[in-house]
């Protein structure tokens, strides 16, 4: 469970939504980090100033009653309220989800995404916390930079063949939980996610300077499935990549 959020659970949603007005200036501050609380039908009950600004509104309360579908393009807001609802109705928490955004002004952000449940002491659910938090830069003085740093610059410039997890730890001298671990902590994500990232970026970039065939833009990107390639882009962004193709043009 995210530190962030290790407290909102159980609870009453109206008795937070009110201890919350007491923090909002502070929520308003993180101009990294999207904040929010939704209630059980997925509608936003409390956002941070940071959200309202990426989606083009002036005040917060602007965006209160309403869903994500109601807020984002309707290209790919109904596909973050499908998000929510599935949290909703299974109770399962997201985790650190390696995401694509594209605010208003259609300016693409990566950032990880935590969702989180919220239930009442008798276990109801009655909504939901969640942040998403710009990935940031990574941490150049952690004694392990420089082993990582080349792991990063492998998986830049191979991501269009398969990468094993043996061929990474080789590269930087270090067992698979140590990869995992210190890739976190430099990357904050996972080896698995910066060969995801390294790959969507360069397909996000094909597809918006090159009129190349989907099916080839998979290819170079290290899909030899079109429908895998899909798949992925639209979990990390979504939108399928020829959505993506028409939305940012």
């Amino acid at each position: 469970m995210h530190p962030s959020l290790t407290s909102l659970a159980p609870c009453d949603i109206d008795t937070l939504l009110r201890s919350l007005q007491a923090i909002a200036p502070l929520l308003d501050t993180l101009s990294d980090t999207v904040f929010f609380i939704k209630d059980n039908q997925a509608r936003y009950a409390f956002v941070n100033q940071t959200l309202a600004r990426r989606c083009g509104f002036k005040h917060c309360g602007d965006l209160v009653g309403l869903t994500a579908e109601q807020v984002f393009p309707e290209r790919f807001g109904p596909l973050y309220t499908e998000q929510d609802r599935r949290v909703l109705a299974s109770g399962r928490e997201l985790a650190d989800q390696l995401e694509l955004h594209l605010y208003y002004g259609n300016q693409p952000v990566w950032c990880l995404t935590h969702k989180l449940a919220l239930r009442e002491p008798s276990g109801r659910i009655v909504g939901l916390a969640g942040i998403s938090r710009d990935l940031q830069s990574p941490q150049a003085s952690h004694p392990a930079f420089q082993k990582l740093a080349a792991v990063d610059a492998h998986i830049k410039l191979h991501f269009a063949r398969p990468i094993s997890l043996a061929e990474l730890t080789a590269i930087a001298g270090l067992s698979v939980a140590q990869l995992e671990r210190h890739c976190k902590r430099i990357f904050q994500l996972t080896p698995r996610q910066m060969i995801h990232k390294a790959r969507l970026e360069e397909a996000s970039r094909l597809l918006l300077e090159q009129d190349l065939p989907i099916t080839e833009i998979a290819l170079r990107c290290g899909y030899t499935d079109h429908s895998a390639f899909s798949r992925q882009f639209r979990a990390l962004t979504s939108l399928s990549p020829s959505q993506y193709r028409e939305n940012q043009r």
